[in-house]
């Protein structure tokens, strides 16, 4: 049986994050974000960790160089043996270059690449009609996930805001960046038979349905 180690892409908006829980609850698979990934490294205390800290703490980029070294650190604890789903990396071609290295160097190779396919338009109405309770931190979605009463928090009864990288011209912005700096990373990956695009403009349930029957054919 094959193992399932994944990479997710998408643009912001796109449900990655969502998908990817809801394949890590089914699989037993650790989701793995870049910032999880930078987080667990600082809290290790490694020298590895210690240097993350004093990049980050300087308000600096991780290198990929250093960033893949955290990957390295990540992929060799034992909850990886039945898999993993990357989420957030590689950004960037030499990133993705780096990390076929990485992986054939560890013994470790990618199972599936899932492309959550989202369009420009979707992404902004998705992300514009968020809303975020600005006490307890709770997200709403006026289309999708409305309070029970309008631009109330349920929870703590305030009114809720929208974050300034939730508008309109922001999220543009964000889309725009994605599609020049990540989109080449994409077909980079179309060349592999394990590359699946899925329609991310579906439901939630939707779209995990039918990257559940993807991965099935996987394993």
């Amino acid at each position: 049986m094959k193992k399932l180690n994944l990479l997710f892409f998408g643009p912001p908006g796109a449900g990655k994050g969502t998908i990817a829980k809801e394949v890590s609850k089914k699989y037993n698979i650790p989701h793995i974000s870049t910032g999880d990934m930078l987080r667990e490294a600082v809290a290790s205390e490694s020298e590895l960790g210690k240097q993350v800290k004093s990049i980050l703490d300087s308000g600096q980029l991780v290198s990929d160089e250093i960033m893949l070294e955290v990957i390295k650190s990540r992929l060799n604890k034992n909850d990886v043996d039945k898999g993993f789903i990357l989420d957030g990396f590689p950004r960037t071609l030499p990133q993705a270059e780096a990390l076929e290295t990485l992986l054939k160097d560890i013994k470790n190779p990618i199972t599936g690449i899932i492309y959550l396919e989202v369009d420009e338009e979707t992404v902004v109405k998705r992300i514009t009609s968020r809303r975020i309770c600005p006490k307890c931190g709770k997200i709403y979605n006026i289309i999708t996930l409305k309070p029970k009463i309008d631009n109330t928090c349920d929870i703590c009864g305030v009114e809720l805001i929208q974050r300034d990288d939730d508008k309109e011209e922001v999220v543009r912005d964000r889309y725009k960046v994605y599609m020049e700096k990540t989109y080449p990373v994409i077909e980079f990956y179309k060349k592999y038979n394990q590359f699946f695009t899925v329609d991310g403009s579906g439901t939630v349930e939707i779209v995990t349905k039918e990257v559940f029957n993807i991965l099935e054919g996987i394993l």
